[in-house]
């Protein structure tokens, strides 16, 4: 693990991505602050807050979906913000084409927002 002050906007975005690639939950929750607020962009609804609902939503998916893949098409940097452009397949049928942005303080993802391509 990192240095505290290693763990740039960046490095977050990046090491969450490998972990969520990898189905580790406990890898992908290290990288997440223990209040964080995952938060539907088009909507504005927080559909998960704190680590322990981090962990049971995304431990679910990650045990359920062998398949699940993250491919990051591209990435912005804006420090404290990250911006990913990213193509996801074997969560549904489909590939979904998304966009999450990261807000990072302290070396952990404090916030962040998700919206898909609407069909």
């Amino acid at each position: 693990m990192p240095l505290q002050e290693d763990r740039t906007p960046l490095w977050c975005a990046q090491e969450q991505l490998e972990a969520y690639n990898s189905r580790d939950i406990e890898r992908f929750a290290n990288v997440y602050a223990d209040d964080v607020e995952l938060i539907d962009l088009a909507t504005h609804t927080i559909f998960c807050k704190g680590l322990d609902a981090l962990r049971d939503r995304y431990g679910a998916l990650f045990a359920s979906r062998p398949d699940l893949h993250c491919t990051l098409t591209q990435r912005m940097n804006c420090p404290p913000f990250v911006i990913d452009e990213e193509l996801v397949t074997g969560h549904t049928d489909s590939t979904i084409h998304a966009i999450a942005i990261y807000e990072v303080a302290d070396g952990y993802i404090q916030r962040a927002w998700f919206v898909k391509e609407r069909a």
